[in-house]
């Protein structure tokens, strides 16, 4: 991670703006490669993959500025190198780039919110995050002995249904079914979660919660039945409390918000930190 001072900046991809990185300066460039759709056998989704450990694979669901934002290429940077993983940003948004001065500006008559949540639903994406998941662990897809998930804000309802428990019924098959399709998982200012998500997490999936203090879309109702309802169940649970901060700050690291770039740091830190512990067992 680089320091405060740090004026370097990375490349950015085609599409994005500048301004992305005003808040959240990072020394180097994104090292790892965008692949084409289909790379991954099993999946149809374009893909950001870094890091090269064979047996330890990550898989990060992003939030509404997409797979190819710098800070989530980044953080997957991070992820990598810190956490000892292989890491994939897939796309699942079907080719859709939100730009992102829109969002940093919170400019949102200029966002077709109706349409992204249409084409967008859970019900819609929800499949292929699966299948993406499924993907990792069979031989074809890299046959990964540990997959961890983490997702930012619209990732953060993925996260929680692959932790659920349904995955885990029955006996197994060759398409991975009766089988975790995770083996641990952190979600950062989830958005679209319910308490039936929460209620389903299966015990064996630890779940690791990172809160700003201001979040509308994860409310202090939700953020009690997490904390109640996963401790009753049973499941390996760490819940991070992060004050005077607002929702996305771990994804943007905005320094121009009080304390957001040091919360994004620290979220990263410990996200490193429940991987390690449960995908690596140190």
């Amino acid at each position: 991670m680089s320091s405060p001072s740090s004026s370097a900046q990375p490349e950015l991809p085609s599409g994005i703006s500048r301004c992305c990185l005003t808040g959240f300066r990072w020394s180097g460039t994104p090292t790892g490669t965008a692949l084409p759709a289909g790379s991954i056998p099993g999946t149809t989704n374009a893909v950001y993959k870094t890091g090269t450990n064979p047996r330890v694979a990550i898989l990060i669901i992003h939030d509404i500025f997409g797979w190819t934002f710098p800070n989530v290429r980044l953080l997957a940077d991070h992820y990598a190198a810190e956490a000892n993983a292989t890491v994939f940003v897939p796309d699942f948004f079907g080719g859709f780039v939100c730009p992102p001065e829109l969002v940093l500006e919170e400019r949102w008559a200029e966002i077709d919110i109706a349409r992204f949540m249409k084409e967008n639903a859970r019900e819609v994406r929800e499949p292929e995050i699966f299948a993406f998941a499924k993907a990792l662990k069979s031989a074809e897809g890299g046959g990964f002995e540990k997959v961890g998930a983490v997702g930012y804000c619209y990732g953060g309802w993925a996260i929680f249904r692959l932790a659920a428990a349904e995955h885990e019924e029955g006996s197994g098959d060759s398409e991975g079914n009766g089988k975790k399709l995770v083996d641990a998982v952190t979600t950062g200012h989830p958005t679209l979660v319910t308490k039936e998500d929460i209620d389903r997490v299966s015990k064996n999936v630890p779940v690791q919660v990172l809160a700003p203090e201001f979040d509308r879309r994860y409310t202090e109702e939700l953020k009690t039945h997490t904390f109640v309802t996963l401790q009753k169940l049973g499941v390996p649970f760490e819940y991070s409390h992060f004050s005077g901060v607002h929702h996305g700050c771990f994804i943007r690291g905005d320094e121009r918000k009080e304390g957001e770039r040091e919360a994004m740091v620290r979220g990263k830190n410990a996200a490193v930190a429940w991987m390690k512990q449960w995908l690596h067992g140190n």
